[in-house]
């Protein structure tokens, strides 16, 4: 089952709905990233797969983080 390309989530910070989208990684099934940015300049970040890598990808708030085998 592929994930989806887009999910909505409430804002932290504005409470206005955000959509994040899903970023290009290798064809790896440990993880899925997604990233966005709400009107209000708050980043997003949200991620389903692997509880380390999820972990890693949300601790990075989405700056040159890289999936590594």
């Amino acid at each position: 089952m592929k994930p989806a390309r887009t999910l909505t989530f409430k804002c932290a910070t504005c409470a206005k709905p955000v959509t994040v989208y899903l970023q290009k990684v290798s064809a790896c099934s440990h993880i899925q990233p997604y990233q966005g940015i709400c009107g209000c300049g708050e980043v997003k970040l949200h991620a389903t797969g692997s509880a380390d890598a999820v972990k890693s990808f949300l601790d990075s708030n989405g700056t040159n983080w890289h999936h590594h085998h």
